[in-house]
């Protein structure tokens, strides 16, 4: 068997998911998996040990100013011939299976030369109605154009729709060394100046700041990192909370280890929003829709979190893929969600 993984590498999460997923496959002998990775360039990627001999294109992104997604200067800054170029030129011809976690230059791809293409990742909870994230058929039509797959196979934190599953993360269990009052931040779209302006009053509290255009370093009770995957999950274990943009897979981590979790969903993007809500709603975080000294005055007060304990999806997936992704999609969603455990789990669900 053998499977291309594309990632998408706008966001972190995509190359958390998929790298848990890698080290899950290598259970496997029998299954060969090459990586593609795009949407970010080559120099800015890092953390890339499990991809193996991983192959890159330039691939599509967001254009993200002052905490917002610019649409305009999304379509206009995307180079859109190189991208058509780099799908027709993707050579499938010895490739069995194409998995996309949201990566659109392997799922057109496999589109066009009749590959079954597997839809893995958040988005692909978005593919079909899921009553806990309401979004427009405008923006759900985006979503299946933008990575289109055959099979889509959502994450989410709550199974109220047959195609999705579990969260896919590193198998950490709920730390026993978190410290009071130290906190991560990982707000990677809002400016340093405004994101260390937002944290200052509040002197008696650690902050660990992880930020693309961060170098290490320490401002009296905040401390700056460059981005690191290895260096972040260490600081998690750590913390007492975390305080983020509404990204699925950071949120799902937070609330794998049982932390109180603070979200600032990214402006106009549509997904981050529908996470927000989701979150506010169910109770599981609190959500502030701008930098909000007042907000973060009443997350650092909270008492309360949540936990959920869900099973070691990657080694499910890997498994699934292994056997040619041959079981439909909804028997494996039933079976992962039949092992997961999720304080007030049935609370969570009444509130939809």
């Amino acid at each position: 068997m053998r499977i291309l993984i594309g990632v998408q590498g706008t966001g972190n999460g995509h190359l958390s998911r998929c790298s848990a997923l890698a080290e899950a496959l290598e259970s496997f002998p029998d299954v060969h998996v090459q990586f593609l990775v795009s949407g970010r360039d080559k120099s800015q990627l890092f953390d890339m040990a499990a991809f193996g001999d991983w192959q890159w294109r330039q691939g599509l992104s967001f254009v993200v100013e002052q905490g917002k997604v610019n649409l305009f200067e999304t379509v206009r800054r995307n180079q859109w011939q190189q991208f058509w170029k780099d799908v027709r030129e993707l050579d499938l011809s010895d490739i069995d299976l194409v998995v996309s976690d949201y990566e659109p230059i392997t799922a057109w791809a496999g589109r066009l030369q009749r590959k079954k293409v597997i839809g893995l990742g958040r988005q692909y909870a978005f593919y079909k109605p899921t009553p806990s994230l309401p979004i427009s058929t405008a923006h759900r039509q985006m979503l299946r154009w933008f990575a289109p797959a055959d099979v889509a196979v959502g994450m989410h934190w709550f199974d109220d729709a047959s195609h999705v599953l579990p969260p896919i993360i590193h198998q950490r269990g709920r730390s026993a060394s978190a410290r009071p009052r130290h906190y991560v931040v990982y707000l990677p779209f809002e400016p340093l100046a405004s994101i260390h302006k937002l944290l200052q009053p509040f002197e008696n509290t650690t902050f660990d700041v992880f930020h693309p255009q961060a170098e290490q370093r320490e401002v009296g009770h905040i401390r700056y990192f460059a981005p690191s995957r290895v260096g972040f999950a260490e600081a998690m274990a750590r913390a007492e909370g975390i305080i983020s943009n509404a990204g699925f897979e950071t949120s799902s981590e937070a609330l794998a280890t049982g932390k109180k979790l603070l979200v600032k969903p990214l402006t106009g993007q549509f997904e981050q929003t529908a996470n927000a809500e989701c979150l506010e709603r169910s109770r599981l975080a609190q959500v502030m829709w701008s930098l909000d000294s007042d907000a973060v005055s009443r997350f650092l007060q909270m008492q309360s979190s949540n936990y959920c304990n869900w099973p070691n999806v990657a080694h499910a997936v890997a498994e699934w893929l292994s056997d040619g992704a041959e079981e439909p999609i909804h028997h494996l969603s039933a079976r992962l969600w039949q092992r997961t455990e999720f304080e007030d789990y049935m609370e969570c669900l009444k509130s939809y």
